[in-house]
C-alpha cells in the first residue's frame, strides 16, 4: 500500500466472506466522518464506496449497513449509551475490482478477496470516475470520414452529467453516451416526483454544450401528451445549429397544426380504426382500399382491371338484388362509369344504348341486353384484386370504393355481404363527421399537390433539402397533443412511429441516423393490456422496442406506472432512471425487469425525496443515487400551490381563461339554428 493510500485509510477488515465483508473503523473517526488529505469524506452514507487494497489491485465494496457495536461483543447496560467506547462498523458487499491506474478497467466480481485487518481506504473522484467508466467525460472530436474536423479542436462529449451524487460530495455524476442514448431508456416515478424535469435536464445538458461541436445529429421526437415540454426545450433552438420545432396536434384541419393524411396509414391501421371483423369485414376492406388507387394507375394492364371492376359491378346493378328502383339503378351506374370509368369504358356507353336516367329505363327495346352484352365483353378470367398502395385519395373515395367492393362481393354471389358489413360502413361514417378526427380527413385540391410520405416524414424528423440532400433543420420535435383525447393520441403516435421506423429500416447506409421517441405518460398509449381504443399503439412500440436498435430507432419510456407499461418495452430498457415509487405492484414490477438490481438497492426507492432519482443501467457500471441536475426552465408542470391560491382578498379575479373545447353534437345544432 502506498503512502497516499494509507493517508486514507478509514478502517480495517475484521470478517470476511464470500458475500459480505465487516470493516471497523478507527477510532478517529467522528460520526463516521473522515476529515482526509484532499477533504472531508462521509464514508459511511449507505450506497458509498469503499476501497481495500489486495495485492495490485482494489477490491470496490458497497455500504449497505452501518452500526455502532458488534452485537456479540456489547456490554452495555440498560439506559447505557457510551459513545466515546463504541466501536463503529461497517456492512458492505464486494462489487468489484479495480486496477492500479493505467493496469485496466473497473471489471464486475472479485477474484482476490482481501485478507483480515487489511485496510478499507475512502474512495477519491478519480476512481470514482474510473469505476464507471466517465474519466474521460469530453474528448477530442472527429470529421466526416476521409475530412478533417472542423474547427480544429472541436470536442464532444464522452460522458454527459446529469446531476450530483447523494452519497459523494460535489462528485457529478454521469453516464456514457454511447450506452444510454444507444439503448432504449425508462424514466419511472410517481406523479410529481420529477420525471419532466428530469427529462428536460437531460436534453438540457446535452445540447448546452457550450463549445463546438454541438449535438446536431440528434433527432428527439417528443409525443407531449401534456403540453409541458416547449417551455423547457424552446430555447436550446438558440444554439448554433440547433433547431426546436413544435407542431399542435387539436384535432382541427387547420393548415397551422398537425395534420395525418389519411392514405398514410397501412391496411392493418385501417382495420383497426375501422374495427373490420376478420372473416368477413376484413377482406371487403381490403378491396376497398386497393380500389382507391385505380385512378392513379394508367398502364394497359390496370385500364384492363379497372374495367372488369366496373363492369362487374355494373352488371351486379341490374340484377336487382338491393331491392333499389330503376331509377336508383341507372343513376348508381351512371355515377360508376362517370368517376371509374376509362376511356374505352364510360358513360357515352349509356348513350349509346340510349338509357333514360329520368325514368330508369331504356328507350328501345333489346337495349338492355345488348348493354349487358357488351358490359360482358370487359370482364376478366383469373383477376387478381388489386393491393393497396398508399396513393392518396379522398375520404370520399374511400366511402365509394367501399359500396363498390360491396357491390363486387355481391357480383360473386355474396347477397349477404353488404348487411354483414353494416357497422363497419357505419363506423367510416362517422370518422368523416367527427370533428376531432378532422386532422385525418385531408382534402385533396386539384391545384395542389398532396404532401408525400417522404416529406411528411423527413420535417417530422427534422430535416430539411439543401442541394437536392437532407441536412438537419431541428433536433428536437415536439408534438403537443394536449388537446385530445387518448385514442387520437393512440393513433397518432402508432402511425408516426410506424412511419418512421419503416423508413429508418429502408434508409441506406443503416442504422446512421439515430431518432429517439420521448414518450411521455406512456402507459396511456403503451399499455399492458390491449387497447380499448380503436388503434393499439403498444404494438409498433413493442417491435421497435425488440428491433429498433439495429435501425438505429430508440424509446425514451416516461411513466408514472410501470406496472400498467408494456413488459416488453420495459423489459428491453437498457438503462433506468428512478425517481419515488411507493406503489407496491410498480415496485415489484421493476424488480421483475430488473434482476440484476439488489433488493438494498430497490428499497431506496419508496423514499427518494423529489428531484432525486436512482440511475443504474448499461450507462453506469454501478446503481447510483443522485440529485438531477436543475432544468431551467422547467417544464409547465410544477405542482399546484394550494396555499397561495385558495388564501386571499375578496374579489380577486381568477387567474385562468378557459378555452372553449370541440363543439358538440348540441352546438351543431344550435350553430344551425
Amino acid at each position: 500500500m502506498s503512502h497516499d493510500d494509507a493517508k486514507r485509510a478509514v478502517g480495517k477488515v475484521t470478517s470476511v466472506a464470500a458475500d459480505r465483508f465487516v470493516i471497523e473503523m478507527h477510532a478517529g473517526t467522528d460520526n463516521f466522518t473522515v476529515v482526509g488529505f484532499d477533504d472531508v469524506h462521509y464514508v459511511a452514507r449507505l450506497g458509498s464506496f469503499l476501497m481495500i487494497p489486495t495485492q495490485s489491485e482494489y477490491v470496490v465494496v458497497e455500504v449497505v449497513g452501518l452500526r455502532e457495536r458488534d452485537a456479540s461483543s456489547s456490554t452495555r447496560g440498560p439506559g447505557e449509551l457510551d459513545k466515546t467506547g463504541s466501536a463503529k462498523f461497517l456492512d458492505v458487499v464486494p462489487v468489484g475490482m479495480l486496477p492500479s491506474p493505467g493496469a485496466g478497467k473497473f471489471r464486475f466480481g472479485v477474484s482476490v478477496f482481501p485478507s483480515l485487518y487489511a485496510d478499507a481506504l475512502y474512495a477519491l473522484d478519480s476512481e470514482l470516475d474510473r469505476i464507471f467508466e466517465t474519466d474521460e467525460a469530453i474528448e477530442p472530436s472527429v470529421g466526416p470520414p476521409g475530412g478533417p474536423c472542423v474547427p480544429t479542436g472541436a470536442t464532444r462529449y464522452r460522458a454527459l452529467e446529469i446531476g450530483q451524487s447523494v452519497v459523494f460530495d460535489h462528485y457529478k455524476v454521469k453516464v456514457r453516451l454511447d450506452d444510454f442514448f444507444g439503448g432504449h431508456v425508462a424514466v419511472l416515478g410517481n406523479t410529481g416526483s420529477g420525471k419532466s424535469c428530469t427529462v428536460a435536464s437531460v436534453l438540457q445538458s446535452l445540447f448546452e454544450k457550450p463549445s463546438e461541436h454541438h449535438a446536431r445529429g440528434a433527432t428527439f421526437v417528443v409525443f407531449d401528451v401534456n403540453g409541458e415540454y416547449d417551455a423547457a426545450l424552446s430555447k436550446l433552438g438558440e444554439k448554433p445549429g440547433i433547431g426546436v420545432s413544435k407542431v399542435v396536434l387539436d384535432g382541427s384541419a387547420d393548415k397551422t397544426r398537425f395534420r395525418l393524411p389519411h392514405w398514410f396509414l397501412d391496411t392493418a391501421e385501417w382495420e383497426l380504426l375501422l374495427q373490420a371483423s376478420e372473416k368477413t369485414q376484413i377482406p371487403v376492406l381490403r378491396t376497398a382500399l386497393g380500389l382507391t388507387g385505380l385512378r392513379s394507375r394508367n398502364a394497359a394492364e390496370q385500364r384492363e382491371l379497372q374495367e372488369h371492376f366496373v363492369a362487374t359491378c355494373v352488371i351486379e346493378c341490374f340484377r336487382g338484388a338491393d331491392g333499389d328502383s330503376p331509377v336508383s339503378k341507372i343513376q348508381r351506374v351512371w355515377t360508376l362509369l362517370d368517376k371509374y370509368g376509362t376511356p374505352n369504358l364510360n358513360r357515352s356507353i349509356l348513350t349509346k344504348h340510349r338509357v333514360n336516367e329520368k325514368f330508369g329505363n331504356f328507350e328501345s327495346s333489346g337495349s338492355q341486353t345488348a348493354f349487358l352484352d357488351e358490359m360482358k365483353t370487359k370482364l376478366r378470367e383469373d383477376v387478381k384484386l388489386p393491393s393497396y398502395d398508399n396513393q392518396p385519395f379522398s375520404f370520399d373515395d374511400l366511402e365509394e370504393c367501399l359500396d363498390f367492393a360491396l357491390l363486387y362481393e355481391e357480383a360473386h354471389g355474396n347477397r349477404q355481404i353488404r348487411d354483414y358489413c353494416s357497422q363497419m360502413v357505419t363506423r367510416l361514417k362517422s370518422l368523416k363527421d367527427r370533428r376531432d378526427y378532422a386532422f385525418l380527413r385531408y382534402d385533396l385540391k386539384v391545384d395542389t399537390a398532396p404532401p408525400s410520405r417522404e416529406a411528411f416524414l423527413a420535417n417530422l424528423l427534422g430535416l430539411a433539402v439543401k442541394d437536392k440532400k437532407y441536412v438537419k433543420s431541428s433536433q428536437i420535435i415536439i408534438l403537443d397533443m394536449n388537446e385530445v383525447d387518448d385514442e387520437v393520441v393512440e393513433l397518432v403516435s402508432a402511425v408516426v412511429a410506424r412511419m418512421s421506423f419503416s423508413i429508418l429500416r429502408r434508409a441506406d447506409p443503416r442504422n446512421r441516423f439515430p431518432v429517439h421517441l420521448l414518450l411521455e405518460e406512456a402507459h396511456r398509449y403503451v399499455a399492458s393490456t390491449p387497447s380499448r381504443y380503436h388503434v393499439d399503439a403498444s404494438k409498433i412500440f413493442e417491435r421497435i422496442a425488440k428491433e429498433g436498435r439495429k435501425y438505429g430507432m430508440f424509446l425514451v419510456v416516461a411513466s408514472q406506472r410501470p406496472s400498467e407499461l408494456s413488459k416488453t418495452v420495459l423489459s428491453q430498457c437498457s438503462n433506468f432512471v428512478v425517481h419515488r415509487i411507493q406503489n407496491p405492484d410498480d415496485l415489484s414490477q421493476i424488480r421483475q425487469m430488473t434482476p440484476f438490481i439488489s433488493d438494498a438497492v430497490l428499497k431506496r426507492l419508496p423514499s427518494l425525496p423529489k428531484q432525486h432519482a436512482l440511475v443504474f443501467g448499461t450507462s453506469v457500471n454501478l446503481p447510483t443515487t443522485f440529485k438531477v441536475r436543475n432544468a431551467d426552465p422547467r417544464p409547465s408542470s410544477d405542482d399546484t400551490r394550494i396555499v397561495d391560491l385558495w388564501f386571499h382578498e375578496e374579489g380577486r379575479l381568477a387567474d385562468v381563461a378557459l378555452l372553449s373545447a370541440a363543439p358538440t353534437a348540441r352546438d351543431d345544432v344550435e350553430d344551425l339554428v
